[in-house]
């Protein structure tokens, strides 16, 4: 929480902050008053007022551009409607910057100590674009505080202090990291809080809400909020519960301290926003189908979801890039070292998952198969190493899926949870099983107990942590997987870990679960193309036997042998192509334009699957036993 400077500091930093911001720049010390009404979320529109102190002259505002965890300038500006600025009841002119779109210029007049600033926020409906991510039905609503703001230029986030108040729709319950300093039936008032605490805690609402605790009462402590479309989604089985309480035992247990007052799993359920999940210091933002929690399939794809989310209140909020930790919300971030903040923390949060029991070690090993063999399929790592996916997140997180196996998309989750099994599995091939990763992540995300705070870090200081756990050439390890052009996905770690990529004609559960969850064909592996419900291909491998029959992304199958297509049918027809030398007859929708195409492949179906290598030792299992009893 922001504490008041004295009046000999607040004076000299408010000159500072005026060269900085013009010299209308806050009256430094008092609070921005934000009060968000979404009594009309259920019709996709925030209303916010802001009281600004300010000092007369120049002054620039801007709304937030850049924000933490989506690793690019994804602030919604274009969604930003109704602005409006007063002061006593007058109304004050203000300009767009001509270069910068996130900042509007004004001139406060002489005398005028606040300025009263009005906006709406129109929320994105359901478009399937990559660009619009759904945060409201008529039952939930995802509030980011960034949406609904406005503050000085040049003010660090952390300095810039906010006293939040909302307003729900009547009967409608939430849950937040923030602490409530006073609620009436109409409002809820929050303490006062730093501009970066604010934007880093979210609120979840609806009008069907379940706060669970999770383990211990003893601080810190730990509650898993859900809100959802229906009263039915709310029910937890309760060995998910156990679960969940478990996850929280061992990530403690992994990192050996924490840097949160307490913490909230924020869970929202729903088929009609979109779904992902964003991290925070004492909270994580997950969104899920409304099913999550009763339908099977959806769980154990999904299950992950939360473990990943909670690790990076350690690796990612607490230790972050030094690229990425900037000090407002202006500033462009460098996403480097995403292998690390996202890679890092998709392996241990998968691990995670199993080690809580949320996963079976089967489940785990299936879900280790489907990844390594996606990235061994993709032929974009012909041309793009790793690190150019890093660099270049800020487009790809926004790029369609078509193409994407010769583009190359977020491979820094996958590939880069890949890369750090190997490394796992290093360390405990040269330490004989006396160290591990968990000591490496121990040291450099754990630490002492402490409120949230960010420590920066440069990959000087990763390498640095590994050789202080087991000494190698972790500059060269890097260097070869991370920065290098490889044709081939980085298995190492399963390979060494006592493990082999195979295929088979059989379909693992977890890729039955997603085709069942996500409604699609997967045929990746043997024609090298997936399927939409509804027949349209999402992609195409380059050089597959689908690639050379003529097939292409966006295209809709019609017909498989002359008959009107289904998944049992096509998956019927590449069993039978086995014994037939004659093609499989796929007939495809061109935009208006119909064509057959023959493609020519005979090796039945074919879905990756890890085997156990009998000659080396079983690392993988040895990382995957819980530190701690359930």
């Amino acid at each position: 929480m922001m504490k008041t400077r004295t009046n000999v500091s607040s004076g000299w930093l408010a000159l500072t902050l005026a060269a900085l911001a013009g010299a209308g720049g806050p009256a430094w010390g008092a609070a921005i008053r934000l009060e968000v009404d979404a009594t009309d979320a259920p019709r996709r529109i925030l209303h916010a007022r802001l009281a600004i102190p300010v000092l007369p002259g120049p002054l620039t505002l801007v709304y937030p551009k850049w924000i933490p965890g989506d690793h690019g300038p994804t602030g919604p500006i274009t969604d930003l409607a109704g602005l409006r600025m007063s002061a006593g009841g007058h109304a004050i002119e203000w300009r767009r910057d001509a270069d910068d779109m996130f900042a509007f210029h004004l001139e406060v007049p002489a005398g005028v100590k606040t300025i009263e600033v009005t906006l709406d926020s129109l929320l994105p409906p359901e478009t399937g674009s990559p660009a619009d991510e759904p945060s409201v039905s008529a039952r939930v609503l995802d509030l980011s505080w960034n949406q609904v703001l406005l503050y000085p230029q040049g003010s660090p986030a952390r300095e810039v202090v906010f006293e939040p108040k909302l307003r729900l729709p009547p009967g409608w319950h939430y849950g937040t990291a923030l602490n409530t300093a006073h609620e009436s039936s109409a409002t809820i008032e929050f303490q006062s809080v730093s501009l970066e605490t604010l934007v880093d805690s979210p609120v979840v609402a609806g009008a069907h809400f379940r706060s669970v605790p999770l383990g211990s009462s003893l601080k810190p402590m730990h509650w898993l909020d859900i809100v959802a479309d229906s009263s039915a989604a709310l029910e937890l089985k309760p060995e998910d519960r156990a679960h969940f309480a478990h996850l929280v035992a061992e990530a403690e247990s992994l990192f050996g301290a924490h840097h949160y007052r307490d913490y909230r799993f924020l869970l929202t359920l729903s088929d009609h926003v979109a779904h992902f999940g964003l991290e925070h210091h004492e909270s994580s933002d997950n969104r899920a189908a409304e099913r999550f929690l009763t339908d099977d399939d959806t769980f154990k794809l999904e299950a992950c979801l939360l473990p990943h989310e909670m690790v990076h209140s350690w690796n990612g909020k607490y230790r972050r890039p030094a690229g990425l930790a900037t000090p407002d919300y202006q500033a462009p971030m460098r996403g480097e070292l995403l292998w690390v903040y996202e890679g890092l923390t998709e392996y241990l949060g998968v691990v995670l998952t199993a080690r809580s029991g949320l996963w079976t070690n089967p489940a785990f090993l299936e879900y280790l198969a489907w990844q390594a063999a996606a990235l061994e399929a993709a032929p974009g790592r012909h041309w793009r190493p790793l690190a150019d996916t890093t660099v270049a997140a800020q487009l790809l997180y926004q790029a369609r899926p078509e193409g994407a196996a010769w583009r190359r998309g977020l491979d820094f989750y996958s590939e880069g949870s890949l890369i750090w099994l190997e490394a796992d599995v290093l360390i405990r091939q040269r330490s004989e099983g006396r160290r591990s990763l968990d000591d490496f992540c121990r040291a450099f995300c754990g630490g002492e107990d402490t409120p949230p705070r960010v420590v920066p870090y440069a990959l000087e200081d990763v390498i640095a942590g590994l050789k202080a756990i087991a000494p190698y050439d972790w500059a060269g390890f890097f260097h070869q997987r991370v920065y290098a052009v490889n044709p081939h996905a980085p298995l190492g770690g399963i390979q060494t870990g006592g493990w082999r990529l195979a295929y088979t004609n059989r379909m693992s559960d977890m890729l039955r679960s997603k085709e069942a969850t996500d409604k699609i064909t997967d045929l990746t592996w043997s024609l090298g193309l997936s399927l939409k419900d509804g027949g349209v291909i999402v992609d195409v491998i380059p050089g597959s036997p689908a690639d050379r029959a003529g097939l292409g992304a966006a295209m809709k199958l019609l017909a498989v042998s002359g008959r009107r297509w289904t998944p049992e049918l096509l998956h019927a027809a590449i069993q039978g192509a086995q014994t037939n030398s004659a093609p499989i007859q796929l007939l495809v929708e061109n935009d208006e334009f119909f064509k057959t195409a023959k493609v020519d492949y005979h090796g039945g179906e074919k879905y990756p699957v890890l085997e156990r290598d009998p000659a080396k030792t079983d690392l993988i299992s040895q990382i995957l036993k819980p530190i701690t009893s359930p």
